[in-house]
């Protein structure tokens, strides 16, 4: 599916990708909801539809992915909300194994998140999941997000990835597009983000339900 043996960097979204994507999907989708109509004396149902109605005017923006901009929308203290359900924040259960696997065989491995920062500090408050990577990213410090040509011509001005040699995981199709379009040589779907849900199928990249198929190649293909 990929050849590891021309892959020294490798750049990896955070919710859905390490992170089970439940925890995310749960907030916007329940929790959030949840204290919305409770907030505004509305039916669970009727703070549902506005809430997602609004989703969809900002998806893919950085509003989209902005507490402060939330926050400021519903009148709640999002980052609060989030610390109620944030037991359910935890690793996909293939990731550790994945990452350090990565690590150890000299690989830079970088971190690329549309999360804000706020979030960012949670989840690894939570996963310790700076542990694994080299650097992290969160595209709130370039003002874009990674549907955007101009985060990943801003991203490589900073970190100076090779495109030829460079693997780029989501699970998102639109940003693993945006991603290609911006030519990154290797790309991988991830096809089973919430741990709750049905596996996805996905046809447009190559696509991955368990990260440790891969580990014994990393391993035979270290870079150090």
């Amino acid at each position: 599916m990929l050849d590891w043996t021309k892959i020294s960097t490798v750049l990896l979204d955070m919710d859905g990708t390490i992170l089970d994507l439940h925890f995310d999907n749960h907030f916007w989708l329940q929790h959030l909801p949840k204290r919305f109509s409770e907030s505004n004396n509305i039916s669970f149902e009727e703070a549902q539809s506005q809430l997602r109605s609004h989703y969809q005017k900002v998806e893919g923006t950085i509003d989209w992915y902005c507490l402060d901009y939330w926050a400021q929308q519903t009148k709640l203290s999002i980052t609060d909300l989030k610390r109620e359900v944030q037991h359910l924040i935890q690793l996909r259960a293939d990731a550790h194994d994945f990452l350090t696997a990565l690590r150890e065989s000299g690989r830079d491995v970088v971190l690329v998140t549309n999360a804000h920062p706020d979030s960012l500090s949670l989840k690894i408050e939570r996963t310790e999941l700076h542990q694994y990577f080299d650097t992290l990213y969160s595209t709130h410090e370039f003002g874009v997000t990674k549907e955007s040509q101009l985060l990943w011509q801003k991203l490589q001005a900073k970190h100076g990835f090779d495109l030829a040699t460079t693997l780029f995981v989501d699970d998102s199709l639109t940003i693993l597009d945006s991603a290609k379009q911006f030519g990154i040589k290797h790309l991988l779907a991830v096809a089973n983000p919430d741990s709750q849900q049905e596996n996805k199928v996905i046809e447009e990249y190559p696509a991955v339900t368990d990260y440790r198929e891969f580990i014994a190649e990393i391993k035979r293909t270290s870079v150090k």
